[in-house]
């Protein structure tokens, strides 16, 4: 108690971090437009700065932002969500023929292999693939059928999230103002805090969103000019996978091995997508992560594991998305947090009089 919580900022600190994740994980469905929009203000507050350097007045500014924000926003529900759509229901509706090339290559196998692969084994691969391909066209059924409060779901974000990234870009200093007047005048350590992992998150955001655009197009391409079917689906799911570092990338290497090997078979062909997938893999790790994060991401892989297991389990997409923040958030307070004067004079910080 002397050691960490005889300051009063501390403890003010550690309450207000108490409230702020209980309201996120009670209420984080419904807030779920206002943390899109948060996001996309961090992503978007750079581009006005930028603006602003120019000369360029900030309400203008950050109207030609919204603009900007507005149509790539538009061009994804428009343009890029309908042949995702169209590519995963092309895969739903071919998926007997699917199953049909996947038993083949497992026969093939088992005659090539048959100390290892055993016809029961076949059998049973089977029977569960057709049972897992049952519940997922029933699935997309459902979704067909509730497709209007999905409907309603995407005309919410999409008049939402650009009116509060708006407020959020133009009256930024405003919002800020409030939100200090309610804490206490004394507030060094949360000035401290606050001031570094301000930075930290905008520039996670924007590297993020960066490396998402970049592994997602350089793999759309890659498999398009390899003949792999599906190649803006598996485009996305690829870019989408480096949102949970390490566990992200193995996770996406299944669907792009399924998809090589049920369509080119186990040729050359199947050979080229997964180097191609590891090239991608090893640049995004070795050289982009490096240019966008080295300033950002200072924790050991294991403590990175750990905070997307832990937070991804309480907040779902959110708690993946920011378990590096929040990690790095964690690691901040324990080295700003105060000590009391006795502990700092056992610990040498503090000569003893």
């Amino acid at each position: 108690m002397e050691r960490y919580l005889s300051d009063e900022e501390a403890v003010t600190l550690g309450a207000l971090l108490v409230v702020g994740f209980a309201i996120i994980i009670f209420f984080g469905g419904m807030l779920a437009p206002f943390l899109t929009a948060l996001v996309f203000a961090f992503l978007l507050q750079g581009v006005v700065r930028w603006l602003e350097r120019l000369g360029l007045p900030r309400l203008p500014a950050v109207c030609l932002v919204l603009l900007m924000f507005v149509g790539a926003m538009l061009f994804f529900a428009l343009i890029i969500f309908p042949m995702v759509w169209d590519q995963f229901a092309r895969l739903v509706q071919g998926l007997p023929a699917v199953l049909y090339r996947s038993q083949a290559l497992l026969d093939e196998l088992q005659a090539r292999y048959p100390s290892i692969v055993t016809p029961d084994q076949v059998q049973h691969l089977i029977n569960t693939a057709s049972q897992e391909a049952t519940q997922l066209g029933r699935r997309v059924v459902s979704l067909s059928l509730s497709s209007l409060a999905g409907v309603l779901s995407v005309i919410i974000y999409l008049v939402l999230v650009p009116i509060l990234v708006f407020f959020m870009l133009k009256d930024r200093e405003r919002l800020i103002g409030f939100f200090l007047s309610l804490l206490p005048k004394k507030r060094m350590l949360m000035t401290r805090v606050w001031c570094e992992m301000d930075t930290q998150i905008a520039n996670f955001i924007r590297g993020k969103f960066i490396e998402i655009m970049i592994v997602g197009v350089v793999s759309f391409v890659t498999f398009w000019a390899l003949g792999l079917p599906y190649a803006v689906l598996l485009g996305i799911v690829v870019g989408l996978s480096v949102l949970v570092p390490y566990i992200g990338a193995a996770a996406a290497t299944l669907p792009v091995a399924a998809s090589a090997g049920l369509h080119f078979g186990f040729d050359q062909q199947f050979l080229y997508v997964l180097l191609a997938y590891a090239i991608i893999q090893a640049l995004d790790g070795n050289v982009l992560v490096t240019l966008l994060f080295s300033e950002v991401v200072n924790l050991h892989p294991v403590a990175i594991i750990l905070a997307v297991l832990f937070f991804g389990g309480i907040w779902g997409f959110w708690g993946i998305f920011f378990a590096i923040p929040l990690a790095t958030l964690i690691k901040s307070l324990m080295f700003a947090w105060p000590r009391g004067a006795s502990a700092l004079r056992k610990e040498g910080v503090i000569a003893v009089e």
